[in-house]
């Protein structure tokens, strides 16, 4: 079958990898926030600059690294980051059974391996695109996508589980183990990997590279809606999870493994939702894709607001969720394949770099601001007003035009798909390795 067929050895490899650390981290979810308050004592505000910490200092460190990968061969830097995660988790276990972990030493780790985190992304967007044809981005995207989906609905509950067994510490030991065996992973690919270099023959760091990845994204047509598209609806999305979570389980009384549950079984859409990405593609478009999954993604979330106690009000969740999640299942690869397409291969680390740098300082933004709101208003009316706001999101998907990226010499994937829609199969990939 079409669907199944292999993308070769190097992508198993590059997908292994990508399997073990994601099941690792996902297994250690709620660690850093279990450990500070569970070992350290520490209170909420502690707990929720822990959390911000992570992604803003992080990201912002991050920033010089983006250009430095770009210049550099790829599976080494994956395999230095990995390196650097698997080293910085360990440390936790390690001064824990010395009596020595406090609350800096957790701040430090989770700022290091955000910054880490965001590097290996930027150079594994590079690394993939090298290791695949172009015509198997949006199937290597979707394997990555289901990936993603099966480890965040496996890996919470598995990681409580371990916590109720061993305690937090030891699920940070796990997923360090977990970034070492994406280590090995990432060297078992093999094969050589020329050393890039800037345009002008010179391997080196300029201080113009730090901004060129926001600005191929800012002027980029085909890129610029979906880039500050991904930014309102994944902000809001995660802005709204804590509060979710204070609503579900102090004022309306759900038990954690009842919250746990509401969460983990709509990620069966995730799956479903990667699985149908390729077909719907080969069908209608990555463009009308794009726009439809986009618009309705947007949907669902602001039902959130109306959750109620008891049995309804889980199934209420669990609905809403799978809806969602489905959604962003079926959009996930295609927008990561469509970004890749229209990004230049030289350019490819930088502009990972600043779309995650950006991704994360939004969540960490809009976190902190709706954190105000539901203190002034309450979490079910903060919830209802970014619902509302997501609403709105799918303008700037309208702005998307897919024809107006032949303006920067890409073609547009969208005017192929359709000719691809009513051709057969040989002509569409022969016209796609000519370019």
């Amino acid at each position: 079958m079409a669907g199944s067929r292999s993308l070769g050895r190097r992508f198993a490899w590059l997908w292994a990898s990508y399997a073990v650390s994601t099941f690792g981290t996902r297994l250690a979810f709620d660690a850093f926030p279990l450990i500070a308050v569970v070992v350290l004592g520490a209170g909420p505000t502690q707990v929720a600059a822990l959390a911000a910490a992570g992604l803003a200092v992080g990201a912002v460190l991050a920033v010089p690294l983006g250009p430095w990968v770009e210049f550099r061969r790829k599976r080494p830097v994956m395999i230095a980051t990995d390196l650097v995660r698997c080293a910085v988790l360990l440390s936790v276990p390690v001064a824990y059974a010395f009596g020595r972990l406090g609350f800096t030493h957790l701040l430090v780790v989770s700022v290091v391996v955000a910054a880490a985190d965001i590097t290996f992304r930027a150079a594994a967007g590079s690394c993939l695109k090298a290791l695949v044809r172009r015509e198997d981005l949006l199937a290597a995207n979707g394997r990555l996508e289901a990936t993603t989906w099966t480890a965040t609905m496996l890996g919470p509950p598995a990681g409580g589980v371990m916590v109720q067994m061993a305690g937090p510490v030891v699920t940070v030991a796990v997923d360090a183990v977990s970034h070492l065996l994406s280590a090995l992973g990432i060297r078992a690919i093999g094969g050589g990997e020329p050393r890039p270099r800037h345009a002008d023959g010179v391997s080196r760091l300029r201080a113009g590279d730090l901004l060129e990845g926001w600005r191929y994204l800012l002027a980029t047509p085909g890129l610029r809606p979906l880039f500050l598209n991904a930014l309102l609806v994944n902000g809001l999305i995660m802005a709204t999870a804590p509060l979710l979570a204070v609503l579900m389980l102090g004022d309306l009384g759900f038990a954690p493994w009842q919250y746990g549950l509401a969460f983990a079984v709509p990620c069966v859409g995730g799956l479903i939702g990667s699985r149908l990405a390729r077909r719907l593609v080969a069908r209608f478009g990555e463009h009308r894709v794009l726009v439809t999954g986009g618009a309705l993604r947007v949907c669902w979330p602001v039902g959130l607001a109306f959750v109620g106690p008891g049995t309804a009000g889980l199934v209420l969740v669990m609905a809403v969720e799978f809806a969602l999640i489905t959604c962003m299942g079926v959009f996930g690869p295609v927008l990561a394949t469509r970004r890749l397409e229209l990004t230049p291969s030289d350019r490819v680390a930088r502009t990972l770099t600043a779309w995650t740098v950006s991704g994360r300082l939004a969540t960490a933004a809009l976190t902190t601001l709706w954190g105000v709101l539901a203190g002034l208003t309450g979490p079910r009316t903060a919830i209802a007003v970014a619902g509302v706001l997501l609403l709105a999101t799918p303008w700037l998907l309208s702005r998307h035009d897919h024809a107006s990226v032949q303006g920067h010499g890409v073609p547009a994937p969208g005017a192929g798909d359709r000719r691809r829609a009513r051709a057969n199969g040989a002509g569409r990939s022969a016209g796609r390795r000519r370019r």
